[in-house]
């Protein structure tokens, strides 16, 4: 049952994806749409998303909700080698009110509605 709803979810974020996908501008004059796959299971275990990076190497990001854990792994295409890339506990980037942000900040729109 669980693989079940994990191949639905699979495919459903394809046909998504695949309605909407940009353009990949680094593949040169062919231009393959690059189209984000993700699949989340139903218990909320893992949350999976995956992606196609030019024509050599696939980005599978495996998210880990309850304790905050987002892995990265690289797999090359040609020998199917996986590599682990990075690991990081979240729980203090998504405490972070703003980052590298633009105005109008967070603050400054909370000030903004707060006025009124």
């Amino acid at each position: 049952m669980r693989t079940a709803v994990l191949g639905f979810l699979v495919v459903a974020g394809l046909v998504i994806a695949a309605t909407g996908a940009p353009l990949d501008r680094n593949d040169g004059p062919d231009r393959r749409a690059t189209i984000p796959q993700s699949a989340a299971a139903a218990n909320n275990d893992l949350v999976v998303v995956s992606t196609t990076i030019g024509d050599r190497t696939q980005v599978v990001t495996v998210i880990e909700p309850k304790q905050r854990v987002m892995s990265v792994y690289h797999i090359d295409l040609a020998t199917g080698k996986i590599a682990l890339r990075s690991v990081r506990n979240i729980h203090w980037d998504l405490q972070v009110t703003e980052f590298n942000g633009e105005s109008p900040l967070p603050r400054e729109i909370q000030a903004l509605l707060e006025s009124k």
